[in-house]
């Protein structure tokens, strides 16, 4: 499949801050299509050939997108930084050309780096989607969380969304306020004050904890524990008591309001272990979901 530099840019999926919500709705519905279907493998991508390329550990995200392309019918190429020649010293671009000249048609993209997935798809002549690069963005799970709010509140105009967390070091985070913007919801976000990321605040105001859990989603973000060493938090219990979801807070949520959390979880850190499995959790439906967006992004890829 030889595409012009134009339609690559079209079907690669690098962030959604730039993405129009025409796009996202397109993808959107088009999960909502493949989410009906009643059919374990539609081989609509049948004779084509994708690589998973994860320069960063990840394991929902990388089945999820596995299951996504065989369930398209995609010939799949499996990637780990950590067994490859990118441990001898090959730079991240040379592996992507080198599997690239070896006739794959798109490719996933996991890395720690900031920029270069940009640099990279300036470059290379498959489309690439990315599966999370360093705090910039996460848009395939932005998507599953939109469409997971959507599912249950029929309309994110003026929906009511508080992020709590680890804002600063969040890709999740900017790609959930970048889309949600766009479509009218009223986002807040609420962090200690080591982790906020102050450039947001034009987005998205600061809230308090009490503030931000009189939304209609409650959407936690991981505490990156391998942090506390560098002194950004005291203690993982101390984190609980001011700014997780204990089982307390959550029985003060509006009936109808929804938890949410990109995973994976610190139990008993971001939230209560009772509160992960509640009625209220849609932790385990967003993994659910992220298999119809992730096909639908993924026939936007590859799809002739």
């Amino acid at each position: 499949m030889t595409l012009t530099s134009s339609l690559i840019k079209e079907r690669s999926l690098l962030g959604l801050k730039d993405l129009s919500r025409s796009e996202i709705e397109s993808l959107i519905n088009r999960a909502a299509y493949w989410e009906a279907s009643t059919d374990k493998v539609t081989p609509i991508l049948k004779d084509r050939f994708v690589a998973n390329m994860f320069f960063e550990n990840s394991t929902r995200t990388r089945f999820s997108f596995e299951m996504a392309e065989k369930r398209l019918g995609a010939e799949v190429l499996n990637f780990a930084a950590a067994a490859s020649s990118v441990e001898k010293g090959e730079s991240i671009y040379d592996t992507v050309r080198t599997l690239e000249s070896m006739g794959i048609d798109a490719g996933v993209i996991r890395l720690k780096p900031i920029g270069v997935l940009a640099e990279l798809a300036e470059k290379v002549g498959v489309p690439l989607v990315n599966a999370g690069d360093g705090n910039n963005e996460h848009p395939t799970q932005a998507l599953l969380d939109l469409y997971t709010m959507k599912k249950e509140f029929g309309s994110l105009n003026g929906l009511r969304v508080s992020i709590i967390g680890d804002i600063k070091h969040s890709r999740v985070a900017r790609s959930n306020l970048w889309a949600l913007r766009k479509f009218g919801a009223i986002v807040k976000l609420c962090a200690p004050e080591v982790m906020k990321a102050p450039e947001l605040e034009s987005d998205a105001p600061y809230v308090t904890m009490e503030e931000a859990l009189k939304a209609d989603v409650v959407m936690m973000l991981r505490v990156q524990l391998e942090r506390h060493a560098t002194g950004m938090l005291k203690s993982a219990e101390q984190y609980r008591l001011q700014y997780g979801l204990t089982e307390e807070r959550a029985a003060g949520l509006a009936s109808h309001t929804i938890i949410m959390h990109p995973a994976p979880v610190n139990r008993n850190v971001e939230i209560d272990d009772a509160v992960v499995e509640s009625p209220k959790s849609r932790i385990f439906p967003q993994m659910t979901n992220g298999v119809p967006i992730r096909m639908a992004v993924m026939e936007r890829a590859m799809r002739l």
